[in-house]
């Protein structure tokens, strides 16, 4: 990247002191060598090399070397996504839009980000944060705690490995929570448990399991081994629902550490005791050589709303289709505008694969009707006693979760059942 330099009145003073008197010659009226103009060279140095000022950046290159340093940038942006099915203020009536809006302002003031909401056409709520670099990692974390619904898990390493997650002053423990935006609780040294529990988002606990994994397995006194395996090719290593790989632990006892779709490492991570882990590397280098050989790969267009639904709760969609078919589908990332879904199979078995991708996308419909704010309460009832209802009678009906910045002519998306349910509250 290109650094650019500006030049204040201050910075010109600074390089013109820099210049030493034998590279300024000013002819003067009395000057002995008033005779002995000066020349071209003398009264215009030329520019330092381009060489010369990489290899010695210390030492000033003639008389256009300059003490100004580049300008860095201090600020930055980064844009974080919550699905629809994540966020707490899904209903955005007046209640839940002022309080989403109070914890925003409590976020900027204790952390000196910048933050700007705005709902995606899937009703996802997408976050621009603007900021140093730690302020903008503390926003984060705190969105994710305030305004996306919370999981929690477990991951059990042996109890003296604690201490090597924890870091020196808790300061690995605190980096850990900070880049996986989770809250990460490890049992008191006078504990007997080894289960340290894991708090966030679905995505934000897959990464922070597996780098205490990760630390676990540097420290295991057994054998440890890498093996680096496209990401392309994880699901079939794993196999449906993680069965494939469960299998393989089970009969070498070796654990095996694959990373989460949402961790951009490649390299699948082997402990155990020697032989085992020889045994395991070998299986899974048999699979993954397997399908390079075997497998190819289609693309096809799907609609951005409707990728949740091809990748179904908890991914469960994904793992039907690949138990079924065999075959593997990539979704883009929510955060990522593409709307290419591949899959990667068998050649006979990717028809099958891309039939029921197209059954999964169009198995919701999206209808809307209007209702004015005033009604709105009426419709969710005390403590969304009327949303609750029709929801356990129509238990695959989902909404309604009007858009933001539109409470005079608000639109509730869902199903069409339930917008006849709704339509009726119209004729009070």
């Amino acid at each position: 990247m290109s650094s650019v330099a500006v030049l204040t009145q201050e910075s010109f003073a600074e390089h013109r002191s820099g210049l030493v008197p034998q590279q300024i010659k000013v002819a003067t009226l009395n000057s002995e060598e008033e005779s002995d103009p000066p020349t071209y060279k003398d009264a215009f140095p030329p520019l330092p090399e381009k060489a010369a000022c990489l290899d010695s950046a210390q030492e000033p290159a003639g008389a256009w070397s300059t003490k100004i340093r580049p300008i860095k940038a201090s600020v930055i942006t980064q844009v974080f996504h919550v699905p629809l099915e994540e966020r707490k203020y899904k209903d955005m009536n007046q209640f839940g839009e002022g309080e989403q809006a109070k914890i925003c302002l409590e976020i900027m003031q204790r952390t000196g980000a910048h933050l700007e909401l705005s709902l995606a056409k899937d009703q996802g709520l997408s976050i621009m944060v603007s900021g140093k670099l730690d302020a903008v990692m503390k926003a984060r974390k705190d969105i994710v705690a305030r305004l996306q619904t919370q999981a929690s898990a477990t991951v059990a390493i042996p109890k003296e490995h604690h201490r090597f997650v924890i870091g020196k002053n808790g300061e690995k423990l605190q980096d850990l929570e900070l880049k996986t935006a989770t809250k990460i609780q490890i049992p008191r040294p006078d504990d007997p448990s080894n289960q340290i529990k894991i708090t966030g988002t679905k995505e934000g606990i897959e990464k922070a399991r597996h780098e205490v994994l990760l630390i676990s397995a540097e420290q295991d006194k057994r054998a440890v081994e890498r093996l680096e395996v496209e990401k392309a090719f994880h699901p079939f290593i794993a196999g449906p629902y993680n069965r494939l790989v469960g299998e393989i632990m089970q009969e070498t006892g070796t654990r095996i550490n694959i990373p989460p779709p949402s961790v951009s490492r490649t390299e699948i991570v082997f402990t155990g005791e020697k032989e085992q882990l020889a045994q395991a590397v070998a299986r899974i280098k048999k699979i993954y050589e397997e399908k390079k050989k075997k497998t190819t790969t289609i693309a096809v267009e799907v609609k951005k709303s409707q990728h949740k639904y091809v990748i179904g709760p908890k991914g469960n969609s994904l793992q039907e289709i690949l138990e079924r078919t065999g075959v593997s589908v990539e979704i883009p990332p929510s955060d990522s505008a593409s709307e290419t879904v591949i899959l990667r199979g068998e050649p006979e078995k990717l028809g099958q694969a891309l039939t029921e991708v197209y059954a999964k996308a169009n198995s919701f419909t999206v209808s809307s009707v209007s209702a004015p704010s005033w009604l709105h309460r009426f419709i969710i009832g005390k403590k969304g006693q009327n949303l609750a209802k029709i929801t356990q009678q129509m238990p695959k009906v989902r909404g309604p979760y009007p858009p933001s910045g539109l409470s005079d002519t608000p639109c509730c998306r869902f199903c069409p059942i339930l917008c006849w349910a709704l339509s009726c509250c119209q004729n009070y």
